[in-house]
């Protein structure tokens, strides 16, 4: 009796194991068919040189009139962006063009809209010694660092020498910068095979997406940002802006009014877009570039559903405490905003 009692329960249970594993959906696979990827994770990061690339991302210091910073034009609070059509610089100077997202900025082919510059480190310096953005030069702000003994401890413990030059204050900014990556956004866990991750109308969202072209300049990891295109490929693109794009980089005529394709990551939170700014909304974005690159006009029920796909390219934003800057000391250079 014992026995058939023992058995009996074992069938129950083997029945009950059955039924639940029934119920249980098999986890999707991987999707590695799909013309973008997943945001890579961060690699052969220094704590050291990234929290002081942090301490001076974030110290006005480096700028003329001590109150621009890097994090000023790249908000980390707002997108990595200013959500202004133009940047304002130094003496409230209007910027020529619109201030490109820092985040995922380490997977671009090449940095600025017309990739003058060709990585993070070489970007980095640009912004300081343009008169425009933050009027310095290298060399004063080298000299305002060098005042300051909290940093030339820090570099030097960072850097293992007592030199204190450009080349170390880009390459700790470039440090950081490399670590403001956001991974984990919904698109990229349907990536990873969660079904549920997505909707029944994102899904057809990127399907448009993918079906119209967009896919043939935002694809990779960051949707973007590895290659040049022409903006107005099929109709020309009227804009007051006065910049030319790729051909101030090269010379050639053939490369006038291409412009890096910028990444679509958290493109919810980077707004207005393009160059120029000129499209306030993701609706006017995705109507722009349907008649501008694709030569289509999107219903009203189609670019809804492109929006809501974009909006599910939303990462997690960097996470970090904000640092605290050494003090100036008395040989600090003071600043000097109104002039």
């Amino acid at each position: 009796m014992k026995t058939t009692n023992r058995n009996l329960s074992r069938a129950l249970c083997a029945v009950a194991a059955a039924a639940m594993w029934a119920s249980t959906p098999a986890l999707a696979q991987k999707r590695t068919d799909e013309p973008v990827s997943t945001i890579p994770a961060v690699r052969n990061i220094d704590p050291a040189k990234v929290e002081l690339g942090k301490k001076l991302f974030f110290d006005p210091r480096l700028s003329k009139s001590g109150f621009i910073s890097c994090n000023s034009c790249h908000n980390l609070s707002m997108g990595g962006s200013d959500n202004l059509k133009t940047s304002i610089g130094h003496n409230w100077q209007q910027g020529p063009i619109n201030s490109p997202t820092v985040l995922n900025s380490s997977l671009n082919l090449a940095q600025f809209w017309d990739g003058r510059a060709k990585d993070l480190k070489e970007q980095a310096g640009g912004p300081i010694a343009n008169p425009g953005e933050m009027a310095f030069t290298h060399e004063l702000a080298i000299d305002t660092l060098k005042s300051i003994p909290g940093y030339v401890a820090e570099f030097r413990q960072v850097f293992k020498h007592d030199k204190l030059t450009i080349d170390e204050v880009t390459s700790a900014i470039a440090a950081f910068e490399e670590t403001l990556v956001t991974p984990n956004s919904r698109f990229d866990r349907w990536l990873d095979g969660d079904n549920a991750a997505l909707s029944k109308n994102e899904l057809e969202g990127y399907k448009l997406f993918k079906d119209s072209g967009c896919v043939a300049c935002h694809n990779g990891p960051n949707l973007g940002g590895n290659s040049f295109q022409k903006m107005g490929v099929v109709t020309a693109y009227k804009t007051a802006s006065t910049a030319q794009g790729r051909v101030e980089v090269t010379g050639k005529d053939a490369d006038r009014l291409n412009f890096k394709v910028p990444t679509l990551r958290n493109v919810e939170l980077t707004y207005p877009y393009f160059h120029d700014g000129q499209a306030q909304t993701l609706t006017v974005a995705v109507d722009l570039m349907g008649r501008l690159q694709l030569g289509r006009e999107f219903t009203k029920d189609e670019n809804a559903k492109i929006v809501a796909f974009l909006k599910t390219l939303t990462g997690q934003q960097p996470q970090f405490a904000l640092p605290i800057l050494p003090p100036s000391s008395d040989k600090t250079p003071p600043p000097r905003p109104f002039n």
